[in-house]
Formats: C-alpha cells, structure tokens, sequence
C-alpha cells in the first residue's frame, strides 16, 4: 500500500451486518462508538449495519419482499384490472 495516502483515522473496523448476524473486517473511516472481538482475539471497533453484500438482494440472488404497507398487494390489484 501507498505511504501517506489514507486518512489519519484509517484503521480496521468490524461491520456487523443486523439481517443475517455476518461480520467481516475491513478497512475503515467510519466513525463508531463500540468495539469487539475479532477472531483473531484483538478487540476492533464495531459498526453495525442494516444490509451488506452478505445480505442484500442483489448479491445473494434472493428476492426479499420488505413490504409493511402492501404496496405490493395494491400494485399486483392495479395490474390484474388492466388486464
């Protein structure tokens, strides 16, 4: 890597994704309050997230549905009518 590239507060961090419980550690800047155990035993600083590529659609191949207002139900209603 590059000397003198990265910022000051560059270090690694735990992401922690919330859907599925997956952590990975990477290289970070991300501003975070906590910290935890890693694998390896050294305590990290820890940033919990609502999706990664560990769980997001489009990585995964699975299709989630996150509707809580049924506006899937009202969308399929409007389509059956027209047809």
């Amino acid at each position: 890597m590059k000397k003198e590239i990265h910022p000051d507060n560059y270090r690694m961090v735990i992401f922690h994704d919330n859907s599925n419980g997956e952590r990975f550690l990477v290289g970070s800047t991300v501003e975070t309050e906590a910290t935890d155990k890693w694998e390896d035993g050294k305590e990290y600083p820890i940033k919990h997230v609502d999706v990664s590529s560990t769980s997001h659609p489009f990585y995964t191949g699975q299709e989630k549905v996150m509707d809580t207002a049924g506006r899937v139900e009202r969308f399929k209603a409007r389509a059956a009518k027209k047809k």
